[in-house]
């Protein structure tokens, strides 16, 4: 008996954790990214710090930083099933947000290759 009760909150723990990293993540470069953007009204996320938000930014972002005590909390609101770009100075924060956001529940994260570096310097 204890033996099928261990197998059975062990299947339940392995199928939690892949229902939880069931996130389409996808890393596109800056044109692509510029193109799906501007389509529709999207949700789009700056997680870099205030400071770096300030001194420049994809218009129509919102800045959440990946840095912040209750960096997850601050996307209650925004919806889980459609698709959410993140982008960061170059791409390392984004991507670990990215990880963080498909453990939240998010099903569809779309990062920016390169960061806002990428974007400032297509963009010149």
């Amino acid at each position: 008996m204890k033996k099928i009760l261990v197998a059975v909150i062990l299947f339940l723990g392995v199928s939690a954790a892949f229902a939880q990293s069931s996130a389409e993540i996808s890393v596109i470069e800056v044109k692509e990214y510029d193109q799906k953007i501007k389509k529709k009204e999207v949700q789009l996320v700056d997680v870099r710090t205030p400071e770096e938000f300030k001194e420049g930014h994809i218009k129509g972002a919102k800045n959440i930083d990946f840095f912040s005590e209750d960096f997850i909390e601050q996307f209650q609101g925004m919806d889980k099933n459609e698709p959410i770009y993140i982008y960061c100075r170059s791409g390392n924060r984004s991507a670990k947000a990215s990880k963080k956001l498909s453990e939240a529940g998010f099903k569809k994260i779309i990062d920016l290759e390169g960061g806002y570096k990428a974007w400032a310097a297509e963009k010149k």
